[in-house]
């Protein structure tokens, strides 16, 4: 019986299949909210189900559904450098510089020895500790409806976001070029130059001509939509250049044009249509590759990894906002407030893992394997779930000690 409904599935027509996509869509993100789990969550719950490992709505052969996906998850990386908060981070920049530095380097050194601890390479290891360094701040809407968002504490995190999501993706980027192209002290000063040359040319170079060009066409709404999609698309063009992934040149480029463009009409339509439509659609086909038999065994099978991962984080994450907390004097709830607003390892983590998984080498080996791939998405389930629920407990503290 089963297997009679997954064949009617299968056959309906592309345009059904469409609505099933669409209704999805609608549904899982109001679901998820009244669940209390993030919409994120939700929707690759939703893409496990529709997808090849159960009811095999959208077959294993989706070319428009992964091109869509690969459109969403660079709009996604994108949009996470275009919402930068820049005024936030020039505030307290020396302290954001100092806790973003701090937030990276501890998870991703203790993310590092638990790869090698559990065999594996030295650049997939390093590239693991990369996926623990950056953060997502599912947490700001909390401490923003407490009136705390313009605490300087908070106000450090969230411009620590730009050191971390920087300096994490410039890690994984040279990791991935080593992965494939092999290791050489040339090669490996070669690229850093030519990694260096690329951050300069778009944060400066692009930054300059893309403000100059959507000046130009700041009354025609159509042509700053394009413009803006196609800076993005240059970007990407200029980092498989240097191969680099494409996730870090939309991330830089949306960091490079986000001073001119964050709150241009044109940019908020774009951003509605990427976050209502394409990066759903991301999730959603990101739960196509998740086999949940596996997945569940994969759990228990591999429980100590999981729990190496997911406890290099907390711990990595705490030691940065413990000992930045107390070189900056923030009281202990402060301290906890900002470790809890780092948790969350939900956009940049999943659309850079999911490049890991499609990285080979020469050999045709995963950069990251099947293994790990269903770990970190254990970490994502787990983060976005904890990090919000903590953030929510600890800013509740800060607002009832904060003066009136």
């Amino acid at each position: 019986m089963i297997e009679a409904l997954r064949d009617h599935l299968f056959s309906m027509p592309p345009l059904a299949k469409f609505a099933v996509g669409m209704v999805m869509l609608v549904v899982i993100p109001r679901l998820s909210r009244r669940v209390h789990i993030p919409p994120t969550v939700g929707l690759l719950l939703g893409g496990i189900i529709v997808g090849p490992y159960v009811l095999d709505i959208f077959g294993k052969v989706r070319p428009i559904a992964d091109f869509l996906a690969e459109l969403g998850k660079l709009l996604l990386m994108f949009f996470a450098g275009l919402e930068i908060n820049l005024a936030l981070f020039r505030r307290a920049r020396h302290r954001s510089i100092t806790f973003g530095i701090a937030t990276t380097v501890f998870p991703l050194l203790l993310g590092a020895i638990v790869g090698l601890s559990f065999g594996y390479g030295a650049v997939p290891a390093i590239v693991i500790g990369s996926l623990l360094a950056s953060h997502t701040l599912l947490g700001l809407a909390i401490v923003n409806g407490l009136g705390l968002g313009t605490s300087e504490s908070v106000t450090v995190a969230v411009g620590a976001t730009v050191m971390s999501d920087t300096l994490s993706l410039v890690v994984f980027a040279v990791c991935v070029s080593i992965y494939t192209t092999g290791f050489s002290p040339e090669g490996l000063a070669i690229l850093l130059v030519e990694i260096v040359g690329y951050i300069l040319l778009v944060l400066f170079g692009l930054s300059r001509f893309g403000a100059y060009v959507l000046k130009r066409v700041e009354n025609e709404e159509d042509a700053y939509f394009i413009l803006m999609l196609s800076i993005m698309a240059v970007a990407g063009v200029f980092a498989a250049a240097i191969q680099l992934p494409g996730i870090v040149g939309a991330f830089l480029a949306g960091l490079a044009i986000n001073a001119s463009a964050q709150k241009a009409p044109a940019s908020l339509k774009l951003e509605f249509l990427s976050k209502s439509f394409f990066i759903p659609i991301f999730f959603v086909v990101t739960g196509f590759l998740i086999d949940p038999v596996k997945f569940v065994y994969g759990i228990f099978d591999n429980f100590f990894l999981v729990a190496g991962i997911i406890g290099a984080l907390l711990v990595g994450k705490w030691i940065a906002a413990w000992v930045v907390g107390r070189m900056f004097g923030y009281s202990r709830n402060e301290r906890l407030n900002i470790w809890s607003l780092t948790l969350p390892q939900v956009a940049a983590t999943l659309a850079a893992t999911l490049v890991a998984h499609d990285t080979l080498n020469s050999s045709g080996q995963r950069l990251l394997d099947d293994r790990m791939f269903n770990v970190v998405l254990v970490l994502v389930f787990v983060t976005s779930v904890v990090g919000p629920v903590l953030t929510e407990r600890f800013a509740s503290r800060l607002s009832k000690t904060a003066p009136e």
